[in-house]
């Protein structure tokens, strides 16, 4: 005897083998897993000195990630005396958000963590063009 509706008022139960029972959810599981999109977040590193050919190298690796539909984090590497003009960083950040908005929008707002300033872009919805 297998409970099927634990929730049911009164609870719902059948005879059944119950491995066949738990073989049946496993792929009720499995297929709603499959129907689910993973999330994958890539990283594009910068300086804030970043030369203008490289910077559009990057920018395209950007786009090509959002226009696959992943997140992307931009990190902004900032190195000894960097570390005291963050708004370098914080410029060229807001360059970039600019630079691929047809494709993309920013999640998270440029922050500085230690060395580092992040900023975490999404791919732009179909929906909301």
């Amino acid at each position: 005897m297998v409970e099927v509706a634990p929730n049911a008022k009164p609870p719902v139960c059948k005879i059944m083998d119950y491995g066949k029972y738990k073989y049946e959810q496993a792929q009720k599981a499995r297929e709603s897993r499959k129907n689910q999109q993973q999330t994958v977040v890539k990283e594009q590193k910068f300086r804030p000195k970043i030369d203008e050919h490289d910077y559009q190298t990057k920018k395209a690796n950007v786009e090509r990630f959002l226009e696959k539909g992943n997140k992307v984090k931009v990190t902004i590497m900032f190195r000894g005396r960097e570390q005291s003009r963050p708004e370098l960083g914080y410029r060229l950040l807001e360059r970039l958000a600019e630079d691929i908005q047809e494709v993309g929008q920013v999640e998270s707002r440029p922050k500085q963590d230690g060395r580092n300033m992040t900023m975490v872009l999404g791919p732009v919805r179909k929906g909301k063009k």
